[in-house]
């Protein structure tokens, strides 16, 4: 199959190389990965006649895309999680000597933290809160800018986005297929 290191193109995109590293089969990985996005559960022989090509070669393709860590897993999206919370912010914050552990353990424990990420530069991390209104988030704001060891903080409001994937944790089990 020859993939190249970069993976899968986006829908509609061509690789550098024009698709020569794909063996002639650039759009049957893309559309694939596509036709799983849309239904990780549906079964191969639906996946196969979605795609015009044989099941064996549906099976032999998410096999590679497995093997080669492309696809990590496959999961189902569950209603709260298509439809996020309408009042939603980036907190940047600003952390005191090495209190970093001490600040994400409190973090933590906070309902409307949604995701807690290290970085570098001016930030120590970056936090995304969710909330079903303004004055829940504003609440939950005094509450971190309160957490001992958050020097600074800067926060941006959320107001569209544009593009949002599920992301799924897997533990040490293999990756399962759907049936």
């Amino acid at each position: 199959w020859g993939r190249p290191a970069g993976g899968p193109c986006p829908p509609g995109a061509v690789p550098a190389d024009g698709g020569a590293g794909y063996g002639g089969r650039m759009d049957l990985a893309d559309r694939l990965i596509a036709a799983l996005r849309r239904n990780a559960r549906a079964s191969v022989t639906e996946l196969a006649a979605e795609l015009g090509v044989a099941r064996a070669t549906v099976r032999h393709h998410m096999e590679r895309l497995e093997r080669d860590g492309t696809v990590l897993g496959y999961t189902a999206v569950l209603r709260g999680d298509a439809a996020p919370l309408p009042v939603r912010g980036i907190v940047l914050l600003e952390i005191e000597g090495k209190g970093t552990e001490r600040v994400i353990r409190a973090l933590d424990g906070m309902a409307e933290v949604l995701a807690i990420h290290t970085t570098n530069g001016r930030w120590d991390l970056v936090v995304e809160l969710g909330t079903d209104a303004l004055p829940e988030l504003d609440a939950a704001l005094r509450r971190i800018r309160l957490v001992d060891g958050v020097a600074r903080s800067e926060t941006n409001l959320l107001l569209s986005t544009r593009r949002r994937q599920a992301a799924a944790t897997l533990g040490g089990e293999g990756v399962a297929r759907p049936p």
